[in-house]
């Protein structure tokens, strides 16, 4: 009797694992397609048109994001990097080909690894890409130098804290033409998240280090909180607007 409680206990938490499998690649779906129609936006793609001949970068990408935009927008090819791809990117490369004519390709790849990203622009034939999109991994990619007591991974040759906005951007700038920026907002003060190398939500504070940066260097175009040319003027307002929204959306030009 000891022994069916038992596996029936094992079946039980099999079937409990696979469910949340199942839920959390459901959410990823969903999510993209919310996702999706707020970035229309910042490609400035117009009523009936798409993005042929054009190239997409997808930093942090999850892998479904990259196919919903070539079935909607028909670029000539999507590059996905990730540290740990999810696990059905590969399906989605291949069973792409059958829906679509956009070459979809991933890479595990960190942000920071300059060699490897050479060698796939060589491998791609691409110079620079037409656009490049960072979903919700911006607040992951802090190449500062931790200044503070926490625990660091053993797996960590340098813990990942500091947000240098100058340095993300110039690099983001330097892969692609418009740098589109699709990230999650929380109105916090401060990041506790210190465990993790790359951190947390960027705080309140960042975002403004972030815009002040950029209205000095950059030409920004704002979709949400509100529409608008990024001036001095408008970042008073940005900023007003952050705390009544959940996402913040703008893109970037030099």
């Amino acid at each position: 009797m000891s022994c069916e409680k038992d596996d029936l206990s094992e079946k039980l938490v099999e079937c409990l694992n696979e469910m949340g499998n199942l839920t959390n690649e459901l959410y990823q779906w969903t999510e993209s397609i919310q996702d999706l129609s707020n970035m229309k936006k910042a490609f400035q793609i117009e009523e009936g048109k798409k993005l042929h001949g054009k190239t997409i970068l997808d930093i942090g990408t999850g892998g479904v994001k990259p196919l919903y935009i070539a079935l909607n927008f028909e670029p000539d090819k999507i590059i996905g990097i990730n540290e740990q791809p999810y696990s059905f990117a590969p399906e989605i490369e291949q069973n792409s080909k059958l829906l679509t004519k956009t070459k979809i390709h991933f890479y595990a790849c960190n942000f920071f690894d300059d060699e490897n990203l050479k060698k796939i622009l060589r491998d791609e034939k691409i110079e620079k890409f037409d656009f490049v999109l960072v979903s919700k991994t911006l607040h992951h990619l802090r190449s500062g130098k931790c200044h503070l007591e926490h625990e660091h991974r053993k797996d960590e040759k340098c813990c990942k804290y500091k947000f240098e906005v100058q340095n993300i951007f110039d690099r983001l700038l330097q892969l692609g033409k418009r740098v589109i920026i699709y990230e999650s907002f929380y109105p916090q003060e401060k990041d506790e998240d210190n465990v993790r190398g790359r951190g947390g939500y960027l705080t309140t504070e960042e975002w403004i280090t972030i815009f002040t940066h950029l209205l000095k260097n950059y030409s920004v175009e704002f979709v949400r909180p509100l529409k608008c040319q990024l001036d001095e003027k408008e970042m008073e307002n940005v900023i007003a607007k952050l705390r009544q929204v959940d996402y913040v959306c703008f893109y970037v030009v030099v």
